[in-house]
């Protein structure tokens, strides 16, 4: 066996969603979310279930703390939702959706938790999508001005700040191909509209500092190594062009400030919105970044697809290769992969892996769930973690996805990522066998494999 071991002040945590386990969509003055309106839109959610009430964290917060606390974790990564504090995505404040993550804030302290907040995944206020949502270039403007509401409230406590939770998924998947919310299908636009979310950032960034000078901010990425179908040149160009739209597009702009200079060439005729002095306000140094993974990706040449002449593969299986629940490959390497690029090719920042983690097939069997696969998941990922920091990648912490079972977005209630299990009907919460396992690796700093 082979010790894996981590520094004692390593930041061992778990992460959530606000619209995946919160619940109370109408309660004491939330606004409506594009997915409190997509997930009520027949035919859109897997199974036809919604986020109305999910684990109805928002009434069971103290227990969830408390469950958090005896599996051991040192942080919490959640996320605010932005139509709970401003209903109509900008304007009036409602204190009481501030005063909801301020006792979180407050509970997590008291249990020596660490909240590592993130201000946007993806429950946009459904009235800035009628006045086009990401496509509307005040789209910035707003998120900086929510940003600072949001600072000034919990700065004096949350030390870890995000802005945006996987910007190229929430764009993608929300106005190019229309799986999530709020279901535009528009690849141009999309494009278009990555500069407005790059924008975003940085204005949230700034906001943050502005309100809250002792925190640290950075951003979560969702960076997958991008591999050729094949080895051929074709095959190799396009992946390095769907590399450069997925993930340099968006880590380039938040970690160097610029965009990369091939995919610039590339959209050179498309007539970009940037501006003048936009590159400069986009330009924000960050204290760390967040990377989340899973897996990797296959890309392949197709001189059909005007412009980029070539697309990413999600059908295709790799001969003598495992796959998990969710249809993704087990490649443990990629979480190493991804990890050297902000060594190499990033600045060299300070990273938390903000996301790793498996859907399995979980049952809860005379009260405890054996989920076996799930630990050696994290087992084989976290020693690619190892290492890269033995390469000289300077990871500070790792939040496993997810502390509980919830709404898994556009695949409703039909797959489990949490190492707490969730009873949908009674709501009653059960720490499975990778909860336990998670908490010895916490309390050792570290495990045999």
């Amino acid at each position: 066996m082979t010790r894996i071991s981590f520094p004692d002040d390593f930041l061992w945590g778990t992460a959530t969603s606000s619209y995946q386990i919160e619940g109370a969509w109408q309660e004491d003055g939330k606004g409506e979310s594009i997915w409190d309106r997509f997930t009520h839109t027949p035919g859109k959610i897997k199974d036809g279930s919604t986020g109305d009430v999910a684990c109805d964290h928002y009434h069971r917060y103290r227990e969830d703390v408390a469950l958090m606390k005896e599996v051991g974790l040192r942080g919490y990564r959640f996320s605010v939702c932005w139509p709970r504090i401003l209903p109509a995505g900008k304007g009036e404040v409602n204190q009481k959706g501030l005063d909801f993550y301020s006792r979180l804030t407050d509970s997590l302290l008291e249990a020596g938790i660490e909240p590592l907040l993130t201000l946007y995944h993806w429950d946009l206020p459904q009235a800035l999508e009628d006045q086009g949502g990401w496509t509307n270039r005040d789209i910035a403007r707003w998120f900086g001005d929510y940003a600072a509401v949001v600072a000034r409230a919990l700065g004096d406590r949350i030390k870890l700040w995000t802005t945006l939770n996987e910007p190229q998924i929430f764009g993608m998947l929300g106005y190019a191909t229309g799986q999530h919310a709020p279901g535009a299908m528009d690849q141009l636009q999309y494009i278009l509209l990555s500069h407005y979310i790059n924008l975003a950032h940085a204005d949230g960034v700034a906001a943050i500092r502005n309100e809250a000078s002792a925190a640290k901010v950075g951003c979560v990425l969702q960076l997958p190594p991008i591999h050729p179908r094949s080895d051929s040149d074709e095959d190799r160009r396009a992946a390095r062009v769907m590399d450069g739209l997925m993930n340099r597009w968006y880590a380039e702009p938040a970690l160097l400030g610029r965009y990369p200079e091939d995919i610039l060439e590339l959209f050179k005729d498309l007539d970009l919105p940037i501006l003048d002095g936009d590159l400069e306000r986009m330009n924000q140094p960050l204290d760390f970044a967040g990377l989340n993974l899973y897996s990797r990706l296959f890309a392949y040449h197709d001189p059909n697809i005007p412009l980029i002449e070539g697309m990413l593969d999600f059908d295709y299986r790799r001969p003598g290769a495992e796959y998990t629940h969710f249809g993704w490959e087990l490649y443990p390497k990629s979480i190493y992969e991804s990890l050297m690029r902000f060594k190499n090719e990033w600045g060299d920042t300070d990273v938390y892996v903000t996301e790793n983690g498996i859907a399995a097939e979980d049952q809860l069997v005379d009260g405890k769930v054996n989920d076996q696969d799930r630990i050696d998941f994290l087992a084989a990922y976290l020693a690619e973690v190892r290492r890269a920091m033995d390469d000289g990648v300077k990871v500070k912490g790792f939040f496993q996805w997810s502390f509980m079972d919830n709404f898994e977005w556009a695949e409703g209630y039909t797959s489990r990522w949490g190492i707490v299990y969730v009873d949908y009907e009674s709501l009653e919460r059960t720490l499975k066998a990778s909860a336990h396992w998670y908490r010895n690796l916490i309390e050792s700093g570290g495990y045999d494999r």
